[in-house]
């Protein structure tokens, strides 16, 4: 097969949402459907101790929510799937917003119930800003929730989405027997508790005023989806596939994703219509996924993905050329070749050995420290990739080891820790204190418990009320003379750079007055 074909074949998406609207649950349905699993996961059930595919983190587990980005692949109806499973909560939006640099379409699912949340208005605004073609899927219509009309106006108004609905429920919550596909013609009807059977029943009704509507469904309900579908087919755009991948229209899909209802049209349709691996932009140039010489971008690296193992994995996003197992290649910030003898492809913390991969693909790469987000790995091209975001930390505090014996232990865990990109980890240069900051709380959660529980370390937090952390930069004896001054506010960041700790706006707008040679920037990448 050619490379051509090859790019072809290749499907990459991110899955967004607000916290519990169900989008691990697609997930695993998808992988279902996709035969990549055999049962899918129930998510937060404690009585079945089996857990979702994507949710492979222990505090994911017993959370029931996901705190770090999964990535899987499988293979369905010719086409090289890879579903990018991302966390809702907004304190792992981080997480969220860079893994959305690294997929050419997405998935937005919607909760029928609460409509459109704050946190799927941000991870929309960071696709529509990419113009990156959206999927809307309104989940969990076997219970009751908002009218179709009102959740498409909600789309419409806080997303900015020009909205194509694809599908149309027949009722809702009790009342709901099944969705009109109004993209293939048919109507699939709705079986309650069969949730891991994965054939559904679907009769092909190419004319809705047809007798047999009625018999299947009653004819209130069959009345009803005539008048809607009509007014949908009014008021609504026509499918324009070139609109949807120039990110101007999105197509609405409805279902239950936890009975594996309406998830087999989505991804029917997903693979006909979402685009393949796009072109990315760096500093230099564009690059073409078609273009014979290999670049790909890290945009996620992860510590302990296997605890047994201890090993550390950079997730990497091939953009053009084939990557090929055992080949040197560059890394382009450490201006120097590398070769990866064990690369490797997922399904979720499942790992296998690839020879090769294309444009599209996540390639795991076996990192002992070299990596940082947003790396670029190239055939001997200097390119960096842009678009790939930092967050300047709003939450601060005191990290103190807890338990005098793991020293080295918990020194190693930060580390590897903050270099996945969760946290910051600053060091106080007057005492040597270890502040970690991060975008939400939560975080400080999970870190305590994956040093814990993945490196033996144990240690407690002491509350630090900071205003910002600035990044300085500007002439050497204008930097020097600053941080004389300003001794107690100076630490450094885990790469040595030097970084101000202002502890209000105030104290940060006079710094910026009587020093106004040095710059303060709000993220390291200056």
């Amino acid at each position: 097969m050619s490379v051509q074909d090859e790019i072809n074949k290749r499907r990459t998406f991110g899955i967004v949402s607000h916290p519990d609207a169900g989008k691990t649950t697609l997930t695993e349905k998808l992988l279902l459907f996709g035969g990549a699993i055999q049962v899918a996961g129930a998510v937060k059930s404690n009585k079945i101790k089996r857990s979702a595919t994507s949710d492979f983190m222990e505090i994911e587990k017993q959370r029931g929510i996901s705190v770090a980005t999964s990535v899987m692949a499988f293979n369905y109806r010719d086409k090289k799937i890879n579903i990018l499973d991302t966390p809702g909560h907004k304190d792992f939006a981080e997480d969220t917003f860079r893994t959305l640099t690294a997929v050419d379409s997405v998935i937005v699912v919607i909760d029928v119930a609460k409509g459109v949340e704050t946190q799927t208005e941000k991870l929309v605004k960071v696709c529509r800003m990419r113009n990156t073609p959206i999927i809307v899927f309104i989940n969990k219509l076997d219970r009751e929730g908002l009218d179709g009309f009102d959740l498409l106006d909600d789309l419409e108004l806080k997303l900015g989405l020009k909205v194509c609905p694809l599908s149309w429920p027949v009722g809702m919550g009790q009342r709901f027997q099944g969705v009109y596909n109004m993209y293939e013609e048919n109507l699939n009807l709705f079986r309650p508790h069969s949730k891991q059977a994965t054939s559904d029943e679907f009769f092909k009704i190419t004319d809705l005023a047809a007798k047999e509507l009625d018999e299947r469904v009653g004819e209130k309900a069959a009345d009803e989806l005539r008048e809607e579908v009509n007014m949908v087919r009014e008021v609504y755009p026509k499918f324009n596939h070139d609109d949807y991948l120039n990110g101007k229209v999105s197509p609405v899909f409805f279902g239950s994703a936890i009975n594996n209802f309406g998830v087999k049209e989505l991804l029917d349709c997903f693979v006909e219509i979402a685009p393949g691996p796009q072109p990315r932009v760096t500093e230099e140039r564009q690059i073409d996924p078609l273009e014979d010489k290999f670049s790909g971008f890290v945009f996620k690296i992860h510590a302990n993905i296997d605890p047994k193992h201890r090993d550390r994995i950079a997730f990497l996003r091939i953009c053009s050329g084939v990557f090929r197992r055992n080949t040197n290649y560059l890394h382009v910030r450490q201006d120097r070749k590398m070769k990866f003898a064990n690369p490797t492809s997922f399904m979720a913390e499942k790992k296998s050995i690839v020879e090769e991969a294309y444009p599209g693909d996540i390639v795991g790469l076996y990192d002992s420290g070299n990596f940082k987000i947003g790396d670029s790995v190239t055939e001997g091209e200097k390119l960096n990739f842009k678009g790939i975001p930092s967050f300047s930390p709003e939450q601060f505090r005191y990290v103190n080891n807890a338990d005098p014996l793991k020293a080295k232990q918990l020194a190693k865990g930060l580390t590897q820790l903050m270099d996945e990109g969760v946290a910051q980890l600053f060091i106080k240069e007057l005492n040597g204190r270890k502040i970690i900051g991060t975008v939400g709380a939560l975080q400080f959660e999970v870190i305590q418990y994956r040093l814990k529980h993945e490196y033996g370390a144990t240690c407690d937090y002491e509350g630090l009320p900071l205003h910002k952390a600035c990044w300085i930069d500007g002439p050497a004896d204008e930097i020097k003379k600053f941080c004389d001054r300003r001794k107690k506010d100076i630490a450094k960041d885990k790469d040595g750079k030097l970084v101000f700790l202002a502890e209000s706006a105030w104290a940060l707008n006079m710094a910026r007055e009587n020093h106004p040679k040095v710059i303060l920037h709000y993220t390291s990448e200056f």
